[in-house]
């Protein structure tokens, strides 16, 4: 790896991260164009932690209110004094996030007669003689996030005169739970974007559009943690550990992930309250359809077009 695979892998990261698009399907096509199967687990953990910091800058007050709520929960709970009805909207947030995560859980569940979890899936995926998965989940990211958008305000008669009812702006347990096991089919899929499918998912519960990717972006957080220690785990067990890595260019990466994970929520954001959300639905769904179309081709042969490599299942 030298210092522009560095940066350009850190470009890379930082914008499907957080934009609708999906980072491990773009990782997935990457891989598949290059012919590479396997990426540094020591430089992913370091984007990821790039991403993180993302984030935090970002919601860097959301986050302290978050955690001095969780601090008030937590006393009212001693004190035997806690009503769920009376929670205030940091409050009621901080436990939407918590519920949301239980899901994440069932990744790792042991699938029966075989030595993976749930949450191992994702690495087959990710091979080549799979790659159809991959463009099937970018369509079907598209089509959440169109669904997601198209969504209009639900319509209440009074006095025989129609209202539009105000989106949401709280979450509900089945709003989180719903959110929750929709993030956890993005960890599965390569290609189904998890801030989009999530946010749609917010979207067609009912949820404002801000209030989603808000949520979504908080909710990310942790499952960006969570994959950091996972992947820190597996590369600190692995034959090539941190070994011949060039700590310069892992910090170049660092640092450019999160500059442009910060420009990237940003630009979600605004994109989003400007309902220009049409650039994301398009451009997945062509990438999708693209992916389609090479790997029908591909398994047709037997071989990958680009590396002309027998395809790996």
């Amino acid at each position: 790896m030298d210092i522009f695979s560095a940066i350009f892998q850190g470009i890379i990261q930082g914008l499907t991260e957080f934009l609708p698009v999906s980072s491990s399907g773009h990782l997935a096509i990457y891989q598949h164009i290059t012919g590479m199967q396997e990426n540094n687990l020591f430089f992913s953990v370091m984007l990821h932690i790039g991403t993180l910091s993302a984030v935090l800058a970002v919601y860097f007050k959301t986050v302290i209110k978050l955690f001095s709520s969780l601090g008030s929960i937590f006393k009212k709970l001693i004190h035997r004094n806690f009503v769920w009805k009376e929670m205030t909207a940091e409050e009621n947030l901080a436990m939407m996030i918590i519920i949301g995560l239980i899901p994440l859980f069932l990744l790792f569940l042991p699938i029966p007669m075989t030595d993976m979890k749930i949450k191992d899936i994702a690495d087959k995926f990710a091979l080549d003689g799979y790659f159809l998965a991959v463009g099937i989940a970018l369509l079907a990211t598209s089509t959440l996030l169109f669904l997601g958008n198209s969504k209009k305000p639900d319509i209440k008669i009074i006095n025989g005169k129609k209202y539009k009812k105000k989106l949401r702006k709280r979450y509900r347990i089945s709003d989180a739970v719903t959110v929750g096991i929709t993030q956890c089919f993005a960890a599965v899929f390569p290609g189904l974007s998890r801030s989009g499918s999530t946010l749609a998912a917010s979207q067609l519960r009912g949820i404002s559009k801000q209030t989603a990717l808000d949520y979504s972006f908080l909710l990310g957080t942790p499952a960006i943690v969570a994959a950091a220690i996972l992947e820190t785990k597996d590369a600190l067990s692995s034959e090539e550990g941190i070994a011949n890595i060039n700590i310069f260019y892992v910090f170049v990466g660092m640092i450019v992930a999160a500059f442009v994970g910060f420009l990237a929520i940003k630009i979600f954001k605004w994109l989003l309250a400007s309902n220009k959300m049409q650039i994301f639905i398009i451009y997945t769904a062509v990438v999708g359809a693209a992916v389609v179309i090479i790997s029908i081709i591909e398994l047709s042969s037997g071989q990958n077009i680009f590396s002309h490599q027998a395809l790996h299942f």
